[in-house]
């Protein structure tokens, strides 16, 4: 099954040369060689040659987004304290702690000519975000949520950047792509057993493509599933090593283009 992304491509904007398809989207960075979604981390998956990289978002008290995938900072910092429950000025003073702004990670985006897709985890991230992007004119950037209702959010309020859905195992793509409006179909099935992309099958693509939509698939870092993925006609695949999609070779092509 073949899928022309050109269309995709320039309703949003997005850059027609960029990379090869699937895309290699690095999750929270490059977080199989660096602390998650940390400057490092998107630094790194960028020399490693990913073309997006997946971020999450959360606020802070005074309303500041930022990114890490958790409120609490014991899991990543092994510190007792919740980002929301911060002011942004607070957060940045903590020893240990590199939680940065949305802005800042938006602007190495610009810089290194790598896409944005985010994966809203605080309510109210999404519209913060989707006016950043919009104010600074940076159209390689897609905004995406397990809650259906945030996307949908976005949705109805006219947002027009690529709108993603993640989807668990055992759950509805379809259903859920219409619950949420999406664009995209983010299936996150990298625990569904020994051969995952079993579950991706040709009518579920079909079905899919019908309705319009796109899909990205979960992150995964083992190598004879990711050389079965990098065949199928999907717009991305996300992975916490993309040294294991993106050959040597390859890198150095991609830090050229970004430089």
């Amino acid at each position: 099954m073949a899928r022309d992304f050109q269309a995709f491509f320039e309703r949003y904007g997005w850059p027609t040369a960029k990379g090869r398809l699937p895309f290699c989207i690095g999750h929270r960075g490059a977080s199989g060689h660096e602390r998650e979604n940390t400057i490092a981390a998107f630094l790194r998956a960028a020399e490693l040659g990913a073309e997006m990289w997946e971020l999450d978002t959360q606020l802070t008290r005074d309303g500041v987004v930022v990114v890490s995938h958790d409120d609490h900072l014991e899991r990543v910092f092994g510190i007792d304290r919740r980002i929301s429950d911060m002011t942004a000025a607070e957060l940045a003073a903590l020893d240990g702690v590199d939680v940065p702004p949305f802005s800042e990670v938006a602007a190495l985006g610009r810089e290194t000519g790598t896409g944005l897709y985010i994966e809203l985890k605080a309510p109210g991230t999404g519209l913060l975000c989707w006016r950043h992007l919009a104010e600074m004119n940076q159209r390689f950037a897609c905004l995406g949520s397990f809650d259906t209702v945030q996307v949908r959010e976005l949705r109805d309020a006219g947002c027009d950047f690529p709108l993603s859905v993640l989807i668990r195992v055992g759950h509805d793509p379809h259903a859920l792509g219409d619950e949420a409006g999406a664009d995209i179909l983010h299936l996150c099935w990298e625990r569904a057993g020994e051969r995952p992309q079993d579950l991706l099958t040709e009518g579920l693509m079909r079905r899919a493509f019908e309705a319009g939509r796109e899909v990205v698939l979960w992150h995964e870092e083992r190598r004879s599933i990711l050389d079965d993925i990098m065949k199928l006609p999907v717009l991305g695949i996300c992975t916490d090593l993309p040294d294991l999609m993106r050959p040597s070779t390859e890198r150095e092509k991609a830090v050229g283009r970004q430089g």
